[in-house]
C-alpha cells in the first residue's frame, strides 16, 4: 500500500491539533479553576450545577429578604420602645396629676406637659420607613394610618392586616404590626376596668376593681352599679339586684371583684365595670379623656369627684395599653431573634450548597497540573515526530 505525502501531512496535522486542543482545555480548566468548563465537559455534573447553583441563589434572596424583615423588625422595635416610655411618662403625670393638693393652674401645666406626649405618641404611631412607606397601617401603606376627623379625635384608616415577607421557603413572617392591634387593642389577659357614668350628680367615687375569685360563676361578665335614695336612705344594687345598704368608704364584693366606694352619690347615679376589652382600648381617647378633665376646672364636688374616676380609669387604661404594646415589642423581639436562627439554618444550607457544586465543577489542581505536563509532552512529541517524518525523502535511500 502506496502512502501518499498528503497523507502523512493530513495525519500528523490531525495528531497536533488533537494534542493541542487538549492542552489548551487543561490550561483553560487551570485558569477557570473548574472541571466543568462547557457543559460537553460532563453534562450530567452541569446539569446538577445548574439545579445547585439555582437553589443558591435562591437562598441568597432569602438572605436579603431577611436582612430587610430585620431592618423593619428593628425599626418597630425602637418606636415602640419609644410609645412604652411615653405611656409611662404620661401614667407618671396622671398620678402626679390626681393629688388634691394641686391647684387648677397646676393641672393645666400637667395637662399641657401630658398634650405634648400625646402629640409624640400620634406621631410615632405615623412613622415611616426608610422607603415612605408608613410602619403601623397594614397594607395602607402610602398614606398616614392615624388621622384627625373634624372634632379633633384621631381615627385609624389603615387596614386589620399586617405585611408580611417571606424569609425562608417555609416561612412568612410579619414585619409590621398594624396601629389599630397596637394603639387601639389591649393584650387578651387585662382584666378588668371601672368608669363611672358621665351623667353623675353625686360625689360618689371608686378604688378598682379588683380580682379576688375569678372561680366566681359571675367572673367575666359586666356589672353595674346603680345608687338609689330613697326616704334619706342610699342603696345600692348590682346589675339590678337586691338593694344593698350603702356606707362612705365601704368595699363591695360582687362576681369575684371587690371595689371600694367613697363620697355621696346621688340618686341615678352608676358605675359601670366590663372587661378591659369591652371598654375603651384606644390609648388617644384616654389621653383625651385625661387632658378634658385637666384641662377644666373642677369647683363642685360633683365635679371632683368625676375628675378623680376618670383619672383612675385612665390609670387603668394607661397600664392595660402599655401592656399591649410592651406584649407587641416582645413579639418583635422573638421574630428578630427568629431571623437569627433562620440565618444560621440558612447559612449552614448555603454551606453545603457551595460544597456540593464545588464537588460537581471545580478543579483538582494536582491531577490538572499533571495531565497538563502529560498533555505539554504529548505535543512536544508529536511535534517532534511531524518534523522528522517531514525530513524523510527517498533520495536519502540512493
Amino acid at each position: 500500500m502506496r502512502i501518499s505525502t498528503l497523507t502523512i501531512y493530513e495525519q500528523s496535522m490531525s495528531s497536533l491539533n488533537r494534542q493541542q486542543g487538549s492542552l489548551m482545555q487543561v490550561s483553560q480548566q487551570i485558569a477557570t479553576g473548574r472541571r466543568v468548563v462547557n457543559p460537553s465537559d460532563d453534562p450530567q455534573a452541569a446539569s446538577q450545577a445548574v439545579q445547585v447553583s439555582q437553589a443558591l441563589a435562591i437562598n441568597s434572596q432569602y438572605a436579603d429578604a431577611r436582612t430587610s424583615a430585620r431592618n423593619a423588625l428593628s425599626q418597630e422595635e425602637s418606636i415602640l420602645n419609644s410609645v412604652s416610655d411615653a405611656i409611662g411618662s404620661a401614667r407618671t403625670l396622671i398620678v402626679q396629676a390626681s393629688s388634691d393638693t394641686l391647684s387648677d393652674a397646676d393641672r393645666a401645666s400637667v395637662a399641657s406637659e401630658l398634650r405634648g406626649i400625646y402629640e409624640t405618641v400620634i406621631g410615632q404611631a405615623n412613622a415611616t420607613d426608610g422607603n415612605g412607606r408608613y410602619l403601623f397601617g397594614g397594607y395602607k401603606d402610602s398614606s398616614a394610618p392615624f388621622v384627625r376627623d373634624g372634632s379633633g379625635n384621631v381615627d385609624y384608616v389603615g387596614d386589620n392586616n399586617s405585611r408580611e415577607v417571606r424569609v425562608d421557603a417555609s416561612r412568612l413572617m410579619p414585619v409590621a404590626d398594624n396601629g389599630d392591634a397596637i394603639f387601639r387593642s389591649v393584650h387578651s389577659g387585662a382584666g378588668y376596668v371601672a368608669e363611672a357614668d358621665s351623667g353623675n350628680q353625686g360625689n360618689v367615687t371608686f378604688k378598682g376593681p379588683q380580682v379576688v375569685d375569678e372561680s366566681d360563676p359571675a367572673y367575666g361578665s359586666a356589672f353595674d352599679i346603680t345608687f338609689s335614695e330613697t326616704a334619706g336612705v342610699t342603696t345600692y344594687s348590682v346589675n339590678g339586684g337586691a338593694p344593698q345598704a350603702y356606707e362612705p368608704g365601704q368595699a363591695i364584693r360582687f362576681g369575684g371583684l371587690s371595689m371600694t366606694l367613697d363620697g355621696t352619690p346621688a340618686d341615678g347615679d352608676s358605675i359601670r365595670m366590663d372587661k378591659a376589652e369591652n371598654m375603651n382600648t384606644d390609648l388617644f381617647k384616654t389621653f383625651e379623656k385625661a387632658l378634658a378633665v385637666l384641662e377644666q376646672p373642677a369647683g363642685t364636688d360633683a365635679e371632683k369627684a368625676a375628675r378623680k374616676n376618670t383619672m383612675s380609669s385612665v390609670l387603668r387604661e394607661f397600664d392595660n395599653s402599655l401592656d399591649n404594646v410592651l406584649t407587641t415589642r416582645a413579639s418583635v423581639g422573638s421574630r428578630i431573634n427568629e431571623l437569627d436562627v433562620v440565618d444560621s439554618v440558612a447559612s449552614n444550607r448555603s454551606l453545603n450548597y457551595e460544597e456540593k457544586l464545588s464537588g460537581l465543577v471545580d478543579l483538582d489542581y494536582v491531577s490538572a497540573i499533571a495531565e497538563y505536563s502529560l498533555r505539554q509532552v504529548g505535543l512536544q512529541a508529536a511535534q517532534q515526530a511531524f518534523i522528522d517524518i517531514k525530513g524523510m525523502t527517498l533520495f536519502d535511500r540512493m
